[in-house]
């Protein structure tokens, strides 16, 4: 579906659950995304590792953090100069500084070949990132969303849109992850932008 415009893809999602109508007319369109280039990727990886299982505003602070005791350059020379200890000194869990040691390493070592994520397949990026210990699916799902630009990702564990689905439909109760994840097969094509609602609704 990557030929709809972000006005295309409002009105299918409102179509295909009308509990989406009124948050749509409020906020307009998603965001068109866009996929960033090859030499800010690790950088937004690493982000989204310090973001795992954080509020926003803690993990906003720990990332400044860590792009200080790097810095101000997070790339995988200096994640690999600087090491677990030395990224643990800016708030991060040993699993979380581990884990930026090691996918620094695996892209060093052309074991993770971001510039190859581009061309692959969801699966295959999730699979292949995933080999670093620490980073979850989320992980993933936020790197392919907001750095990769991909249409169809549907983070059905994440708080914010279980939080916000369950705003939006009415619910006394945070909707599951599994409840939710066989939800998003309505949305098949667009569950990036459904999450994006889902968020949305949460702000609101």
């Amino acid at each position: 579906m990557d030929h709809l415009t972000a006005s295309d893809v409002a009105a299918l999602i409102q179509r295909r659950d009308r509990a989406f109508k009124r948050l749509i007319s409020d906020v307009g369109p998603p965001p068109r995304q866009r996929s960033a280039p090859v030499d800010q990727r690790f950088a937004a990886l690493v982000r989204s590792i310090t973001f795992q299982l954080l509020a926003t505003k803690a993990a906003e602070t720990i990332h400044g953090r860590v792009v200080t005791v790097c810095g101000g350059d997070v790339s995988v020379e200096r994640v690999l100069h600087v090491g677990p200890d030395g990224l643990r000194t800016a708030g991060l869990s040993g699993t979380k500084a581990s884990a930026m040691v090691e996918l620094a390493e695996g892209v060093a070592s052309g074991r993770i070949a971001l510039h190859r994520h581009g061309r692959l397949a969801d699966h295959e990026v999730i699979r292949e990132v995933s080999t670093v210990r620490g980073i979850g699916s989320w992980t993933v799902q936020m790197y392919l969303m907001f750095t990769l630009a991909r249409p169809d990702v549907w983070p059905s564990g994440d708080y914010g849109v279980r939080n916000g689905w369950s705003k939006l439909h009415g619910l006394d109760e945070i909707v599951s992850e599994p409840t939710l994840r066989d939800a998003g097969e309505a949305f098949v094509g667009v569950r990036s932008a459904v999450a994006w609602y889902c968020w949305r609704a949460v702000e609101g």
